[in-house]
């Protein structure tokens, strides 16, 4: 019996990685690095610094700068991806997800978010969804990011279930990995590229039957 859900956000609830690619190509821009759509696959499911990490290293540049100096272009970057977000609206949600989020609550099956991204609370308020949701792990709050399963076992934690006991969704590669390093079934949601570590795929939400995934 599975008693909670565990969702990441980017790819499963919405779709924001549009706007995170607007974001950091506009500061790699200004930082004389090019950077293109499939260099942004890499991108995805990654802390923001790791983000800038990679760019820098793309453009031969990751001793160009301090910690500190890092730190403010991640600041920057992030200003820009939250302007962007403020066009957010509930129909921004992927297929299916309102529903599948309305009858766990009925089913009293909990559902926590296991994101890297720091404005998933403001991501969830302007999806109108937050409501929906019991916990939101604090990305502030990690010593790792994915594949290591440290997200997956607070999120499980934070509903108050073993990890073994949850379910999670995931979109990326190292969020597969996370989710099966900790014990916990994998759902895979399909938007580019394959994710055969998962235990189960499917392209939305509306594909899945709540009955057959708490009996699992």
């Amino acid at each position: 019996m599975m008693k909670g859900f565990v969702f990441d956000l980017d790819g499963v609830i919405t779709d924001t990685a549009k706007y995170h690619y607007e974001a950091w190509k506009a500061l790699a821009d200004k930082l004389g690095i090019e950077i293109d759509l499939k260099f942004n696959e890499q991108l995805k499911g990654i802390s923001r610094m790791d983000s800038l990490e990679r760019i820098l290293a793309h453009g031969n540049q990751q001793d160009k700068y301090t910690q500190e100096q890092k730190e403010a272009l991640a600041a920057e970057k992030n200003e820009a991806y939250v302007q962007l977000l403020q066009n957010l609206t509930p129909a921004d949600l992927l297929p299916g997800v309102k529903a599948f989020l309305l009858e766990a609550k009925e089913k009293n099956m909990p559902c926590a978010i296991a994101s890297a991204s720091k404005n998933a609370p403001f991501i969830l308020e302007k999806l109108e969804v937050i409501d929906l949701f019991d916990a939101i792990v604090d990305p502030a709050t990690l010593t790792k990011g994915k594949p290591d399963p440290e997200i997956f076992v607070k999120a499980a934690e934070s509903i108050g279930i073993k990890p073994e006991e949850a379910i999670g969704f995931e979109d990326a590669q190292a969020g597969i990995a996370g989710i099966k390093a900790c014990g916990m079934y994998a759902i895979g949601i399909l938007a580019g590229e394959p994710l055969d570590q998962a235990d189960r795929t499917v392209h939305t939400l509306d594909e899945l039957n709540m009955d057959e995934l708490i009996a699992l």
